[in-house]
């Protein structure tokens, strides 16, 4: 990655003043971590996180057909009821997953899809693509805003402080608002497991909310975030990412996350594949899994049963809250009972595993 291609999020200046220590995420710039990704993990599971996703996007979708082309576009039913959304899976013709996205209903024609970073163009794109024909505009506002996450325990004590009207809205429901004079948005959502917000805010605006976040947040135990806790939270927290545990070759099935499938809602993109996958059975599918000794797992790690090699760890770490390794991966058979006995290969050696329920840690969010 050259210093001509790398990108840098509106908080750059605020992350390295910070003490983050930066590197590259799919062409990102970002902090892997300030104090230390265990330090970080605890605070947030006992007081308060705040993240820079500044890398996230942000597609708009407006017109009179907007809504007929959000619901074409997500496996999930997308309701016309202002400020609500949902979490939802975008399917390509075969039911594997072009994206995992967050749509927010704004009104009943106009709606803000919040998608994964490394795939913000190419879901740009898909989105155009199925808009021919229809009277609805797409577009890609990534550019124009900043985006922090605030997670934990206490976070809903310095919502209220800020933004006390945000802080009364229900899960996966957003508010569009003035932000330090400027246009933008606070959702009630996360990916940690925990409760919280994120603020979508202009440039100029998303740095004076991470100021003052960090400044108001001291009696909350606040600690700036990086990518390597972001994950061990999401992981405990049973969470997926794109890239490492979807993809466009693996269903929504595959996953394990039948539950975002509506298709009684009407059609959609992937409708009858993974119609077809659900009544034919699956061949694979995604188990979490826990080591029963020490040692951390990493992605690639191959799963064994007995002498038979049955997958590999797509997301794997060292859980915090547990004090052990976790990781999940697609195995086959996919009808693997909770507690079965493996083994997950570390560097040569097997050690001691078991099929586990995800998400492996539950709060109440």
């Amino acid at each position: 990655m050259t210093s001509q291609t790398i990108r840098r999020t509106p908080l750059y200046d605020s992350m390295l003043k910070a003490g983050g220590r930066m590197v590259d995420f799919h062409g990102w710039e970002l902090p892997v971590q300030f104090s230390g990704i265990l330090q970080e993990h605890r605070a947030v599971r006992s007081d308060c996180g705040i993240f820079d996703v500044s890398h996230m996007g942000q597609v708009f979708i407006t017109g009179a057909d907007a809504h007929a082309l959000v619901q074409k576009l997500n496996a999930n039913d997308i309701k016309t009821v202002p400020g609500k959304g949902v979490y939802s899976h975008v399917l390509n013709e075969h039911g594997g997953l072009v994206d995992d996205v967050i749509p927010f209903c704004l009104s009943n024609e106009r709606f803000l899809v919040v998608v994964n970073s490394a795939t913000t163009d190419k879901d740009f794109a898909w989105f155009k693509k199925h808009s021919a024909g229809m009277n609805a505009s797409v577009e890609n506002a990534s550019d124009r805003y900043g985006m922090i996450a605030l997670q934990g325990p206490k976070a809903p004590q310095l919502m209220a402080e800020l933004w006390p009207d945000a802080v009364k809205l229900p899960r996966f429901w957003i508010t569009e608002t003035k932000i330090h004079g400027e246009g933008g948005f606070i959702c009630r959502t996360g990916y940690t497991g925990e409760d919280g917000c994120e603020i979508i805010a202009p440039p100029s605006a998303i740095v004076k909310v991470w100021d003052e976040l960090l400044s108001r947040g001291k009696k909350y135990g606040i600690a700036p975030c990086g990518l390597g806790s972001r994950d061990t939270l999401r992981l405990e927290a049973g969470y997926l990412l794109y890239g490492s545990d979807v993809d466009d070759d693996h269903t929504t099935l595959e996953a394990n996350y039948g539950w975002v499938l509506k298709p009684n809602k009407g059609e959609f993109i992937g409708k009858e594949a993974v119609l077809k996958q659900k009544k034919e059975g699956i061949r694979r599918k995604l188990t979490g899994i826990v080591l029963e000794q020490g040692g951390v797992p990493r992605p690639g790690c191959a799963v064994w049963r007995g002498g038979e090699k049955i997958g590999e760890l797509c997301s794997a770490t060292f859980s915090p809250v547990l004090g052990r390794g976790i990781g999940v991966g697609y195995l086959v058979p996919p009808d693997l009972k909770e507690g079965e006995p493996l083994s997950v290969e570390i560097h040569s050696r097997k050690i001691p595993a078991r099929t586990a329920k995800v998400p492996f840690y539950a709060n109440k969010v």
